[in-house]
């Protein structure tokens, strides 16, 4: 299999433009803005976000001079949602090295991610698209209810499968669907292409999040950019132990959901729920999850010409269950 870097070494050339546009876009007359932003945004994330934006206008016929500038909206509030993330779960790692809340405080790290929400509105702005303008607004909006839904059920022994993709659809697939439909919607595509690149996206956000909360137990932090098992440290109950939970006998389950309880859990306990998790078939089956969900955005695409666009998208779909971080 190949590795993550050289998959995606083949848009190179795109990255290096969204990173020029992400930079000198990321101005402010307060130093430690700049500062924290720089830290947050260059030099770590893989840009997929506004790959995919670029990628679907490609497809939709939008190759206007703002394009690459327009990016960035995703990638300031993906980036956005880590800041205020990493504050809500105490996290100190992130991207392979010290969170900007351990750097400079949780109070620093969230107005900072209030900066790039009005920094992505103020370039969303100069689209003067005002369909746009609503999806972004609209996606920033579903973002926060499914932080909000996650925190709700923060240690929830009982979350069901129902109520997990509702969590991760806000969290996650709502901003790769808006990226993905974004072109459609400034090339005035008719309403079949924006529903069907809109879908594709939620599809493919879908399969991104369970395939991250696979390698929450699989992954290493050096690979992933994070503690492995960070999720269920932080009460987090994803597909994994959703599944996992399942296999388990009731003395697994009473042991389980003691330690979600517990105000400071053994790390043992810990070890001994990845370990149950990564050894009963669970994996396998979460993974095979994922590829249904890209197999169906695979589908949404049928109904385009075949071109460079389509397949780089097609190729970043099939990316999704084969990256390693």
């Amino acid at each position: 299999m190949e590795s993550d870097k050289t998959i995606l070494a083949k848009y190179d050339p795109y990255f290096r433009k969204i990173d020029r546009e992400v930079e000198s876009a990321l101005s402010s007359r307060i130093a430690l803005v700049e500062e924290i932003g720089g830290h947050s945004l260059l030099g770590g994330g893989k840009r997929l976000r506004p790959l995919f934006f670029i990628l679907s206008c490609q497809l939709c016929g939008y190759e206007e001079e703002k394009l690459y500038r327009l990016s960035t909206i995703f990638e300031y509030i993906h980036t956005a949602s880590l800041l205020h993330d990493d504050v809500l779960d105490n996290a100190n790692i992130r991207r392979r090295k010290p969170s900007a809340n351990q750097l400079w405080g949780n109070h620093a790290a969230v107005l900072e991610g209030d900066f790039l929400y009005s920094k992505a509105f103020c370039v969303a702005v100069e689209s003067d698209n005002l369909a746009f303008l609503k999806l972004i607004t609209e996606t920033t909006t579903r973002m926060a209810e499914g932080q909000i839904l996650e925190l709700l059920h923060t240690n929830d022994w009982n979350l069901n499968e129902e109520t997990y993709r509702d969590i991760i659809s806000a969290k996650t697939a709502v901003l790769i669907s808006a990226a993905c439909a974004g072109g459609s919607i400034l090339s005035c595509a008719d309403e079949r292409v924006v529903r069907s690149l809109m879908e594709f996206g939620r599809l493919m956000g879908m399969a991104f999040q369970v395939m991250d909360d696979l390698l929450d137990y699989t992954s290493n932090q050096a690979v992933f950019g994070k503690p492995v098992g960070k999720d269920i440290r932080e009460g987090k109950i994803t597909l994994p132990l959703i599944y996992a939970r399942e296999e388990m006998k009731d003395e697994e389950k009473r042991h389980a959901r003691n330690l979600l309880e517990q105000e400071t859990p053994p790390e043992e306990g810990y070890r001994n729920l990845i370990d149950f998790i990564c050894r009963n078939g669970v994996l396998e089956r979460v993974r095979s999850e994922a590829k249904k969900y890209v197999d169906e955005a695979a589908l949404c695409l049928n109904g385009f010409p075949d071109s460079p666009a389509k397949e780089n998208l097609q190729e970043l779909n099939r990316f999704i269950i084969e990256r390693h971080h």
